[in-house]
Parts: C-alpha cells; structure tokens; sequence
C-alpha cells in the first residue's frame, strides 16, 4: 500500500498498526482524534540527514514542525542542533536540557524578552532579521556582557515552486535583510560595528514543501556571491552557511519529493562551484530540515460519526475532529490521503468527502476521496501528519487539543497529554467587581 511508510504495516486482520502497535488499540485506549509519531522512522530519518550532510556541516531540527520536550530530548539523543523561532520553543528546549550551544534562534520579530532569554542561555546562534533587531540584541548583550554569535537572514530573491504562502526567499517577503537592493550589505557593516557582536555567516530559507532542487541551487550560488563581496568590501571571511530548510514529502500517493541525499548534493555542488568561481573558501554548511524529518512518521487518527448524502453531489462523512487539530487543508489547500485503520483490506466502494466537526463551511479535510464504506465508528487514519498539525492546532470551538503518542516495538509512551474540558477555561477569569452584580441578579430573581 502505497501510503504506508516507515513501520507502518497492515496486519493479517486488516488493521493498521504502526510502531507494532494497532491504531484501533491506540484509539481505544487515548482516545481520539490522536497524533501517532512512529519514534524509530524519526530517528531514521535524523540519522539520513546526518549521514547526508557529514562533514559537509550540521543538521538543526526545525522545531516549528513538531515541538514537544519529548521530540526535543530525541533530536538531543540523535546529535543534531535545533532551530527554534520563539521564546516558547526555545524554553521548551532548555527545559527538555537541550545543549543550548546547539540551538539556532531564528524569527523575524523577536520581543525584548524573547531576546533576553536566548542571551542568558548562551544559545550557539541567534539569526538577526531586521536592523531593530540587530541593535536590541547589541544592547542586550552589553547590559548582560556577553558575547554572542550571529547569522544574519538574507533574503536572496529566489522563488521556490511551491504555495505562495510557504515562500519566504522571494524579495516580497517579510523575512530578512534584502540582497538586491544592498540592504543585505548595509546590515553587514552595521553588523560589523557591533562590539558584542560575532557575525559568523549568513542563512536564508526559501520556502516549505518543495519538491524541485533548483531553487536551492540557485541560493546555494547567490549566497556564495554575496559573502566573496563581503570579502571584497570588508576583508572579512565569513565561515557559515545556513541554507534553511523546506525539503517537500509525500502526502499523496502521486507525490515524487527528492531525496535527503538529492538535495544535500545539489546544495553542496552548488557552492562548490560557486567557491571556485569566485575564489572563496567553501564555508560549514547548516541545513534546517523539520517537515522531512517528523512529517511522513506521523498519523492522526479520527473517529467516524456522521454522514451526509445528497444525491447526484456530493456525500460528506464527519470525524471528530477537523480544523482545530489540522488548520493546513482551510489554511493552504492543502491535500491529504486517507486509509479506513479497522479495515484496510476491505473494498474501496465510495468517493466521500471528509469533513471535520468545527463550524466552518470550509472544515474539510480531504475532499472526494475513495474508500471502503465508513460507518460510525470506524476510525480513518491519516499519514503523513507528523509537521504542522500539532503545532498548528487550536482550541477553536473550545476543543480539546489532542494527546500524542510515541510508537515503537510494540509500546506506546504518552508524549503530550489529551486536554481535559477544564483546560478550555485554566486561565479564564470572572472580573471580581460582576460577583455583587451576579449576587443582586440572583437575588432579584
């Protein structure tokens, strides 16, 4: 079967089961909707990007894919760095004890705080976007008088063939220092000036879900132009190179993503010869994988409920979850595939379209699907859910963000809880001055 990767597998009785584990089990015993991450397929992965890469440079976990202190610890054990775009990712980090010389702070519009927090902990990179930035973090480490290392995010005017809203390497963006305009330059010199202060290289990040290797090419060689002009204008010779990520997967059965290996050679050859022409040391590549490395491990099971028929149009069926748990199908179209877990051997005998319970027209998960006729409670499981699904979901209609469970020989391990109903409103308050109001209400009545 075309959609199963990694240790996902169809038993003899036509149940899916993933880690050696049955996902009817799991649905049973977490509940549902439920985040599966197949543990051993992830640490493979991390180790194919690592073998990849070699000695080439480093591999830093794009966190925003999947951020848990549990996927934290793994990154840790498996030696890779990791990149983090937020105060609350890079907390995440520190208390999972992740070395925080491993870890790359990037993001475009880091608060004071957030600032502080990365300069008391002595994070190995922090990736400047913006002249504001850069000039906060100079005061921050003179009033903490410590030295920190920095990349600056250059946005390079390529343009990755892949959703408009997942492109961030185009000079329309909202990332980084531009290169065309010399923007990118001028932030260099400024960078320069900066006492406390250590400009190591530079990083840029074309975009996400990205299938063909020629924008990264095309970086690869522009970003090489731009530090041998730096050399020419400053002296200085900057050793880092921080290419990003955004290497596509296969979310449908059609799709044909490049390999790690594809993609780390291309990058490679690229600045090689693009050192070569423009007599440059080739510099320590950083390349920021996250959706290749936790996305094809992980499913998202649901629960089966409702069904809809209209005639000559269209029949809905409704799982117990939707939008909340998955906001990428309303947010960029995206498109997933679909098996029935409790029977995945039975028939395929009807195109349905999978709708999720929030109270939107546009909650759709997949659209005109094929599948064996679903009944209320059988459980649909989708692959392929491992990035941007957990870290995306929301509480929207007050719903419970699911729980998540690591799979592997046979046991599960709860690495993020279920929330309870009462986790909706922990933090929800009364103002104090309606309680006399609510009494003389009660009263009156």
């Amino acid at each position: 079967m075309k959609l199963l990767q990694g240790t996902a597998q169809i038993t003899s009785s036509g149940h899916l089961e993933i880690g050696g584990v049955s996902a009817t089990e799991l649905a049973a015993r977490y509940g549902t909707p439920l985040y599966i991450m197949d543990e051993a397929f992830i640490r493979k992965n991390c180790r194919a990007w690592q073998q990849a890469v070699g000695n080439h440079g480093k591999v830093a976990y794009a966190s925003k894919a999947f951020c848990t202190l549990a996927m934290c610890r793994l990154v840790d054990q498996e030696g890779l760095s990791l990149d983090v775009v937020s105060g609350g990712e890079l907390a995440t980090a520190l208390a999972a004890n992740f070395p925080a010389e491993r870890i790359y702070f990037n993001g475009n519009n880091k608060s004071l705080e957030e600032i502080e927090l990365a300069v008391r902990s002595n994070v190995g990179r922090v990736i400047v976007d913006n002249f504001y930035e850069l000039e906060m973090l100079e005061q921050t480490a003179a009033r903490f008088k410590r030295p920190v290392s920095i990349l600056l995010r250059i946005c390079p005017g390529v343009e990755a063939h892949t959703h408009e809203y997942v492109q961030t390497g185009q000079l329309d963006s909202k990332f980084g220092f531009t290169l065309d305009n010399g923007q990118a330059m001028s932030a260099v010199k400024v960078a320069l000036t900066k006492p406390h202060l250590y400009l190591r290289g530079m990083q840029c990040h074309i975009g996400s879900q990205i299938f063909a290797l020629d924008g990264f090419a095309a970086a690869g060689k522009t970003m090489i132009s731009f530090l041998a002009d730096i050399k020419k204008a400053t002296g200085v010779i900057l050793s880092e190179l921080d290419m990003g990520g955004g290497l596509g997967i296969k979310y449908l059965p059609e799709d044909n993503p490049a390999q790690v290996k594809d993609l780390v050679q291309t990058v490679v050859r690229s600045v090689q010869m693009a050192c070569a022409t423009n007599n440059f040391p080739v510099p320590q590549l950083v390349f920021e994988p996250g959706r290749s490395i936790v996305g094809p491990p992980g499913w998202v099971i649901y629960r089966v409920g409702a069904r809809k028929e209209i005639p000559g149009i269209r029949t809905y069926v409704a799982v117990d979850g939707g939008m909340a748990d998955n906001p990428r199908p309303a947010l960029y179209g995206s498109r997933y595939s679909a098996l029935v877990a409790n029977k995945a051997n039975a028939a395929l005998e009807e195109t349905v379209t999978i709708a999720g319970k929030c109270c939107e027209s546009g909650d759709i998960l997949i659209k005109d699907i094929t599948l064996p006729r679903l009944e209320p409670g059988d459980i649909l499981a989708i692959p392929s859910a491992g990035a941007y699904q957990f870290s995306m979901a929301s509480n929207y209609n007050r719903l419970c963000r699911p729980a998540v469970v690591f799979v592997r020989d046979g046991e599960a391990h709860v690495v993020v809880e279920r929330e309870s109903m009462a986790d909706l409103f922990r933090h929800d308050l009364i103002p104090k001055a309606w309680e006399k109001q609510q009494e003389r209400l009660r009263v009156a009545r």
